[in-house]
């Protein structure tokens, strides 16, 4: 049985207050005058392909070196590279009025993976962000510099509209630093030294979390070759290997990281598995044990009136641990992304089949558009902080959506306890479609 399964096309309405035509992030199907690339993740490169040729391409320069290697033929002539924190003048056509607009583009470090970045535009049609996947942790020194280059960026202007990566906005959604996480990894192998380790990881990203392994346990990891050249193209060299047998941890890719894989390497010898997502993962196949769970109880962080559970490591098969190791921020570290932004209006990136829920049920006061409706509130357990934020005593609260299909599928659901809803087995993880068309049409909110 896979961990993951692909969720339904689902495609993301995000639209701001530009003119239809000018600019596209993360969409690679419509014509528009200039196209940028936030991180080299399938779900934000669909459409994108080798004989590609729709125009200038824009992108950090990390991502331009990563890109041949994953497209390879691609017309390198279309790339434009963006110096992170260096703001770059463009001159584009109006297709209305035929006049030129002038628009400004910085990109910033987004902390997501290696060349993942935001985007800011300002200019003559306004200004807006757009942060793409990004983890901002209030520890993390290069999110301070992303910080410091945004505020310099923006240099008083407000942000008419954040699309805003929303992933992981609920408040039941709070994780450690990834550097505690990637702990959390290296004693769950530590308290194995007899098995062997199986870490499962996406074609990008989770290299720190590797890295760090590797130093604590002074051992090399084994990747696969394609993977090897990824590290070696981000100067990773040193830490990874393909000979499987000069180490016991081994990183593999998503879709080879299954129960069966698991159980069939424990017939040859002790394996365990290491699933580091903030997903709370529960395969439909078995019934967790409770007396499984790494940690115990999961602790609790006092958060004003309502309680955030940070979530622990989890024994959630014989063979798999589940860490809670996210690449997305979560919910206390979106709340400050958005006090500290301050924009006008926000609107939420990411749409699946597993649940969309938009910024402005819980932000929705910290915007400067924000006004108080006047109307008797119908969220269900709803208090407000000395901050102005939206808490959740009731986690049904949440604006979860899911279509009415998987609703049905009573016999193929599990539920997630304490996040309160219902999935099937269609995983989350790829959030198809996803990116913003900059243009004027209907606000889809």
């Amino acid at each position: 049985m896979r961990l993951f399964k692909h969720p339904p096309f689902r495609p993301c309405i995000c639209v701001a207050a530009m003119e239809k035509g000018l600019i596209a992030v993360d969409r690679w199907g419509e014509a528009s005058q200039a196209y940028f690339l936030t991180h080299l993740h399938a779900d934000h490169t669909r459409g994108l392909f080798p004989g590609w040729a729709k125009g200038p391409l824009f992108c950090s320069p990390v991502t331009a070196r990563l890109l041949p290697s994953r497209f390879p033929g691609f017309e390198l002539s279309l790339l434009r590279v963006l110096d992170v924190g260096v703001p770059r003048p463009l001159t584009l056509d109006s297709p209305t009025s035929g006049t030129s607009v002038s628009i400004r583009v910085t990109a910033i470090d987004a902390c997501h993976c290696p060349g993942a970045v935001m985007y800011l535009f300002q200019g003559d049609l306004g200004c807006v962000l757009y942060t793409g996947d990004f983890r901002w942790e209030p520890t993390d020194k290069r999110a301070w510099v992303g910080k410091k280059a945004l505020l310099s960026a923006l240099g008083g202007d407000e942000v008419d509209v954040l699309h805003l990566d929303n992933t992981f906005c609920n408040p039941c959604f709070e994780f450690h630093p990834r550097e505690v996480a990637a702990q959390q990894v290296v004693d769950i192998i530590k308290s194995h030294p007899d098995h062997d380790i199986v870490i499962c990881i996406d074609t990008l990203g989770k290299e720190e979390l590797l890295v760090q392994v590797s130093d604590s346990l002074n051992t090399k990891v084994w990747v696969w070759p394609e993977r090897l050249q990824t590290m070696d193209l981000l100067g990773y060299d040193r830490v990874f290997t393909t000979k499987s047998r000069v180490t016991r941890v081994r990183a593999i890719p998503r879709y080879s990281f299954t129960v069966e894989t698991l159980i069939a390497l424990n017939t040859l010898r002790p394996t365990v598995g290491i699933l580091p997502s903030g997903l709370p993962w529960e395969p439909n196949s078995f019934q967790k044990d409770p007396s499984l769970d790494l940690a115990g109880e999961n602790t609790s962080i006092n958060s004003g009136r309502g309680q955030k559970e940070t979530q622990v490591p989890k024994k959630c098969h014989q063979y798999i641990f589940s860490v809670p190791y996210s690449s997305h921020s979560c919910y206390s570290e979106i709340r400050e992304f958005i006090k500290l932004v301050r924009p006008s209006k926000v609107r939420g990136i990411v749409f699946s089949s597993f649940c969309y829920i938009n910024p402005r049920h819980f932000f929705g006061s910290l915007c400067t558009s924000y006004q108080p409706s006047g109307q008797p509130s119908t969220d269900l357990g709803k208090n407000r902080t000395a901050d102005g934020v939206r808490e959740t005593q009731t986690v049904y609260a949440v604006a979860c959506e899911l279509p009415r299909r998987e609703r049905c599928m009573k016999g193929r659901a599990t539920r997630m306890g304490w996040l309160g809803v219902r999935r099937s087995w269609t995983s989350p993880l790829r959030r198809q479609r996803r990116g913003v068309k900059i243009s004027e049409e209907a606000d889809h909110g």
